[in-house]
């Protein structure tokens, strides 16, 4: 059987799909899993479509195996264990496509070249996610590979909701906002025509919340503004990452505290977030199951950030009609839900607190003036149907 291969390598986890294609050429999802605590201690699931556990592994001292190190060893076990399978393309999540990618690109070396200087701009992702990719090159030199940028759906937004308040002549050269986590948004607007057309056409914030997390302000399922800026440092607060921060504080670090461009991006990208302010972990999971108040404090935050957030994008929609979570902390975790949205009842929000802690997937009480979904992402899905759209069924 024909198949793709979608790969989404994160920050701190590789998740990976393998779709069938059926005799129209439709992905079928085969088997798929995730690794996860990368840089920690690395964990390994695989299942089948049906949730069969197919590999349980773990890497009990793997904190220095890198992304491609674990890819590798991946590809590995695919090789002795999937057989009956015909790989036509692998597709990748590509986290910044810069001003150049509005729409997935088939791989090549210049491709490469140019995405190479996109990474001072997505240092937690980019480089993994083109190391993933030559990884790759290296084990299966004519496999196509095809890079789906995370960028591509905010691409058209409108222009005030590009510009940062900088000369012109930054702007023009690429220092803009660009917005991120665009395959989860392009699915979940894919999703809605098909749950709730009516809601599908009107205005949405959608919240993918998870390790990384940001909110993205729909409209007709066309992003108008996001909270993810020129890199996927801004906006929420996450796991490790800072969100929104005072410039000035960067100059404060640099110019009174004494500590390089290098070190202050350390602070930010990994130190900060759930991470820094709780002093405990940056796994919501892990915090929830805390009794030291500083968990709470950054539970606490997390909330406050997003919801508060949410209502600046209301203020770019004119108007909320519907309210969707998303992600591993917004498909999973009912009480972040439901803080959120009592923070939100101002806006119409009224969740509906047995529905929430079933997981929806819809939680909102009837008289709601606003809808408020759990509906879980698939960014491997998208993946692997932009990656069919670039070399098609009869590679």
């Amino acid at each position: 059987m024909k198949a793709v291969v979608s790969l989404n390598s994160g920050s701190s986890s590789i998740k990976f799909g393998l779709y069938g294609l059926d005799a129209r050429g439709t992905p079928l999802l085969s088997a798929g899993g995730k690794i996860e605590g990368i840089g920690i201690a690395p964990h390994l699931v695989a299942r089948t479509a049906d949730g069969t556990t197919i590999l349980d592994r773990d890497w009990p001292d793997g904190a220095n195996l890198t992304h491609a190190d674990l890819l590798e060893q991946l590809f590995d076990w695919a090789l002795d264990h999937l057989d009956g399978y015909e790989v036509v393309a692998i597709g990748h999540r590509v986290v910044h496509g810069g001003t150049q990618f509005a729409a997935p690109r088939l791989i090549d070396e210049a491709l490469l070249d140019t995405l190479d200087t996109l990474c001072p701009l997505a240092p937690l992702h980019q480089p993994h996610n083109l190391a993933a990719i030559r990884a790759i090159r290296l084990l299966q030199p004519d496999l196509p590979q095809v890079a789906c940028f995370d960028t591509a759906f905010h691409h058209d937004k409108p222009l005030l909701a590009s510009r940062l308040a900088i000369p012109r002549a930054l702007h023009d050269q690429g220092i803009r906002r660009y917005g991120f986590h665009g395959l989860s948004y392009e699915y979940i607007a894919r999703r809605l025509r098909d749950i709730d057309p009516v809601l599908a056409g009107g205005r949405v914030i959608v919240a993918h919340l998870g390790n990384g997390a940001s909110l993205c302000a729909m409209r007709d399922g066309r992003s108008v503004d996001t909270t993810m800026g020129f890199t996927a440092l801004d906006g929420l607060m996450m796991g490790t990452r800072c969100g929104s921060i005072d410039p000035g504080v960067v100059l404060h670090l640099q110019t009174q505290m004494g500590m390089s461009a290098a070190e202050v991006e350390q602070l930010l990208y990994k130190q900060s977030g759930l991470l820094g302010v709780s002093g405990i972990s940056s796994d919501m999971r892990a915090l929830a199951a805390s009794d030291a108040p500083e968990a709470e404090e950054a539970i606490n935050l997390f909330i406050w950030r997003a919801a508060r957030e949410a209502g600046a994008l209301a203020a770019s929609l004119g108007g909320l009609d519907g309210f969707v979570f998303t992600a591993g902390i917004g498909e999973n975790n009912a009480d972040v839900r439901s803080r959120i949205c009592r923070r939100l009842e101002w806006l119409g929000l009224e969740i509906d607190e047995l529905a929430n802690a079933g997981n929806g997937p819809v939680i909102n009480l009837p008289d709601s003036r606003v809808k408020i979904l759990v509906v879980p992402t698939d960014e491997e899905r998208m993946i692997a149907l932009h990656s069919l759209n670039i070399v098609g069924t009869s590679t």
